[in-house]
């Protein structure tokens, strides 16, 4: 878990296309973390920010 945004934002990004996976940048409490988003449970106590999907990110020119 991290407590700097830019640093998750850049994490998530990284593993979304490494694992070619959609992932999912949450923040529980004041950290934040990053998972697989079919491992996201409906009621686990997570703020979702953002969700990285690799088949929608356009390629860096």
């Amino acid at each position: 878990m991290s407590h700097d945004l830019a640093l998750a934002q850049h994490h998530a990004l990284d593993l979304a296309r490494t694992l070619m996976v959609p992932v999912i940048l949450f923040k529980s409490g004041e950290a934040l973390g990053v998972l697989r988003s079919d491992e996201i449970e409906p009621g686990d106590d997570l703020e979702i920010l953002h969700e990285y999907d690799p088949f929608q990110i356009r390629p860096a020119r």
